[in-house]
């Protein structure tokens, strides 16, 4: 299979050997990593033998989506008391129950070959047109952990008319077609559960009201 002993489409081989050979845990053992598919992102079917509290070994299989780490922001103004999300059709959401897949977000996007913070200024200034100043590193997560490997870095950064450089949109050689929402602070709050419906969005916002620059 391409991926494996020769390169996929993006160039890359040797797939099937990720995860032989850890040993962080001695109570788990990697046995065979089986690449199922390759295809922009990587499936694997991963046998391990796991330590049981009686001593024996116990077999088990994972199932693992790999489309590799990402990064999130929460741009806000404190003096206006806003905040500055994007609206985009997520075709996931919308074949699994949402209205018109139409989700509202922070700003985000995948590492790929960069660190969280050069990729997250990239994706800033790609779909909001914000070139930002510092960052905070809010803290890192992983969101579906039973089976996808995928940590995300979160990261806030204030916003302004001084950081804006253009309209924001994201690229459309990528077939992006984002739309800015810039809400009230407590007015996306409020929303959460409605139509502010993203994961990493909620935690950003939760984390903004309860340690971060809306907190007092």
């Amino acid at each position: 299979m391409r991926g494996a002993h020769e390169p996929d489409h993006r160039g890359r081989s040797n797939l099937h050997l990720t995860g032989l050979g850890l040993d962080r845990n001695p109570d788990v053992v990697v046995d065979e990593v089986e690449l199922v598919a390759a295809a922009w992102h990587v499936l694997r079917t991963t046998r391990y033998r796991m330590r049981a509290p009686d001593g024996s070994w116990e077999s088990h299989q994972s199932e693992t989506y790999d489309r590799g780490n990402g990064a999130t922001i929460l741009l806000y103004d404190p003096d206006r008391r806003t905040v500055l999300l994007t609206r985009q059709f997520r075709y996931p959401v919308y074949v699994n129950g949402h209205p018109d897949g139409m989700l509202i977000e922070t700003a985000a996007g995948l590492l790929d070959a960069d660190d969280p913070e050069t990729a997250i200024r990239r994706e800033a200034i790609e779909e909001t047109g914000h070139e930002v100043g510092d960052l905070e590193h809010v803290f890192d997560v992983y969101m579906s952990p039973g089976s996808v490997t995928e940590r995300i870095h979160f990261y806030a950064a204030r916003y302004s008319s001084e950081t804006a450089k253009h309209l924001g949109g994201g690229l459309v050689e990528e077939g992006e077609r984002i739309d800015l929402v810039e809400l009230a602070f407590d007015d996306a709050l409020a929303r959460i559960g409605d139509d502010i419906v993203d994961a990493k969005t909620i935690m950003l916002l939760q984390w903004a009201a309860l340690n971060g620059p809306f907190s007092d």
